[in-house]
């Protein structure tokens, strides 16, 4: 059976590398990027792997559809760049596809590093995702953001778990941030979501105690409570967003200004 692992980039020249050299065991490498603008590109060819580039964007999962759609494995490993397989995983892995008859798919856990500290609380642990599958059995949802595959067949598990290097610095985080909620807040308007003036303050405070109380950030230390206080302010994003695209269009329907 071989193994397929896709990609899908923009401006990774800070974490590709290490990536790459974590998939050192797969059969086929694909890397979908959409116009980095740093050595992204030359690395990845540096090493080996398949290079593609689509200059438009069409969100997350449609992104990573096309990158599915390069794929010729029987399995394929949805990787993030800022993402390390360990050499256990791998194994796990290898030993997983050579077994197909057991699951169609399978979900693993992240273990994520901020500032320097393993995370293992702030509902950041276990994080269980799944991006290992076989070729003609899963698919990625159209989402913008939030993607995730939907299977046909049976899901299991795997013991192993990638290393997660999200954050480079507040600066990226904060970035993220602001480019996820206005993704999301569009999606939710789209879908027919709407909400109050008060809204984003109630969904902000309330995400900021579920992360730091109830999935006990205050574990984490001091870095929990920057992860907290930073989901608090993604959900107040995301609402203030969605009630902006709200007043935009009562605005544009009346012809008058949104008060």
């Amino acid at each position: 059976m071989r193994l397929s692992v896709i990609i899908i980039t923009k401006n990774e020249a800070a974490h590709i590398g290490a990536c790459l050299d974590s998939l050192a065991f797969a059969d086929e490498i694909i890397v979908l990027d959409s116009g980095s603008t740093d050595a992204t590109g030359e690395i990845v060819r540096q090493r080996g792997a398949g290079w593609h580039q689509r200059a438009d964007w069409p969100g997350f999962g449609p992104q990573k559809n096309r990158a599915l759609a390069l794929a010729t494995g029987d399995w394929v490993l949805s990787v993030d760049a800022d993402e390390r397989v360990t050499p256990e995983l791998a194994a796990q892995i290898r030993q997983a596809i050579q077994n197909p008859a057991a699951a169609d798919a399978y979900r693993m856990a992240r273990l994520s590093n901020f500032c320097g500290r393993w995370i293992r609380h702030s509902g950041w642990w276990p994080d269980y995702v799944v991006r290992l599958f076989r070729r003609q059995a899963g698919r990625f949802t159209e989402a913008a953001v939030h993607e995730s595959v939907q299977v046909r067949g049976r899901t299991g598990t795997l013991a192993g778990h990638f290393l997660h290097y999200p954050y480079a610095s507040f600066e990226v985080f904060i970035d993220k941030i602001n480019r996820y909620s206005s993704e999301a807040a569009r999606a939710a308007y789209d879908r027919g979501r709407r909400t109050s003036v008060l809204g984003p303050f109630g969904h902000g405070f309330w995400t900021f105690f579920r992360h730091y109380a109830l999935r006990r950030g205050v574990l984490d230390g001091w870095q929990g409570l920057i992860l907290a206080g930073m989901a608090g302010t993604g959900s107040f994003y995301r609402y203030a967003k969605l009630y902006g695209l709200q007043r935009q269009a009562a605005a544009d329907t009346t012809g008058k200004p949104a008060p």
